[in-house]
């Protein structure tokens, strides 16, 4: 794969994920909602299924309306947009008027902007008499989610019009990654792992945490990407006993583990896919016995519960499985965590189902954390689940003691 290949989703996929989204509606109407935020000081993270529909990540306030049962059917999804301010965008950026170019550039040929929206979703639900909810609900402490908020009003004013749930909708569609989305994840893996190879050229005994995460992601920035998938983690001695320790403060000393929890996004500015890995290292360059005995526990545990991923097993069964094998070696009160979760667009993605779907990516990083012996192990990998078995998209990444040992023992020389 070349690496500096570019490499996107291109703009059928997006329309083919609306048009799978349309046949699920029943005839519904559906709106998602890209939200609003950034500005100078912030970038602007749309909405995570507005993203996946569209490809669109830089109109904040955007809306996406599908009505399938729209007799025009150039009408049956509509994009509309904030009004187009000249002065304002001095400032923000340029965005242009509707025309044909930004119509193709947005792959939408029914583009408004967001004043016609009220009319426009009151019309197709005085045809549909129903609307489909597709932002997840929230619980009762929370605010509404803006479609719901939507449809409730319209039900006040629309005699006989009835709102469904169709959260899981996007999610089902998001849990199985098409090839455009794999190439992409595996791209992060590549860049990911000199991620890693630079974390090992700086470890050494004295170094602060801050600077193997530094380390990490200037590789990853150096390589093709814009930054880390999430907040790293390198949390030695005690600190890798943390799970999600994000201070990075502190100097790595001699017989510590450090554990390292990181990844490259992949994509156009903030937003694009990732991977997601963690691994554990002597800061001293070897292993003590005693640390020897516990990660081989861990990576016992790891191995053999990649080897039983597959379409249709459960999470559940793949969390027993990476289980039982530390709880039979008297560390199960170690583990507090589950053994992974889906990768996408998030670094927790959606995870709609029980079963593993085919075609999905997930995570499986079992791990064991005694603090009064301040040592901490974790180590993860990224697995496409496939009809003829696992995939390990950043096994390259070394994970054996023998090769975590000799890969520093090069390092040191």
């Amino acid at each position: 794969m070349d690496q500096h290949e570019l490499l996107e989703i291109p703009q059928e996929e997006f329309a083919a994920r609306r048009e799978q989204l349309s046949q699920s509606l029943d005839g519904a109407t559906a709106v998602v909602f890209a939200g609003k935020g950034g500005g100078l000081h912030d970038d602007f993270h749309p909405d995570l299924n507005f993203q996946y529909l569209t490809g669109i990540i830089d109109e904040p306030g955007a809306i996406l309306l599908l009505n399938p049962e729209d007799p025009n059917p150039a009408r049956r999804e509509m994009l509309f947009l904030e009004p187009h301010l000249p002065e304002l965008e001095r400032w923000d950026g340029w965005r242009g008027p509707i025309d044909a170019e930004l119509r193709t550039k947005m792959g939408f040929k029914a583009l408004m902007r967001i004043s016609a929206f009220p009319q426009m979703l009151l019309n197709a639900c005085k045809v549909s008499l129903q609307g489909m909810c597709l932002h997840p609900i929230a619980n009762h402490e929370q605010p509404l989610g803006p479609d719901l908020e939507a449809f409730q009003k319209l039900q006040q004013r629309l005699p006989g019009f009835s709102i469904k749930d169709g959260s899981r909708l996007v999610p089902l569609q998001r849990a199985v990654k098409s090839a455009a989305e794999r190439a992409m994840i595996e791209r992060s893996a590549e860049i990911t792992s000199k991620g890693f190879e630079a974390i090992l050229d700086v470890l050494k005994l004295g170094v602060n945490e801050f600077d193997l995460q530094e380390a990490a992601e200037h590789a990853y920035r150096s390589n093709g990407s814009r930054g880390p998938f999430y907040g790293t983690i390198v949390g030695s001695g005690f600190n890798a006993t943390i799970l999600h320790y994000r201070s990075n403060n502190a100097r790595v000393e001699d017989g510590d583990l450090v554990v390292i929890d990181s990844g490259a996004r992949y994509g156009i500015g903030p937003c694009g896919y990732g991977s997601d890995v963690t691994r554990t290292y002597p800061a001293n360059g070897r292993f003590s016995d005693r640390q020897k005995e516990v990660y081989s526990i861990v990576l016992e545990s790891m191995e053999t519960t990649i080897a039983a991923v597959k379409p249709g097993i459960a999470y559940s069964e793949l969390d027993s499985i990476s289980r039982k094998i530390i709880t039979d070696a008297g560390f199960g009160d170690y583990y507090p965590h589950g053994i992974g979760h889906p990768i996408g667009l998030e670094v927790h993605d959606v995870q709609p189902e029980t079963v593993v779907p085919e075609g999905a990516i997930i995570t499986i990083e079992p791990g064991i954390y005694l603090p009064e012996e301040k040592m901490g192990i974790r180590i993860e990998d990224d697995i496409l689940v496939t009809a003829d078995g696992p995939v390990n998209l950043t096994g390259n990444i070394p994970k054996t003691i023998e090769d975590i040992e000799a890969a520093m023992a090069d390092r040191a020389r």
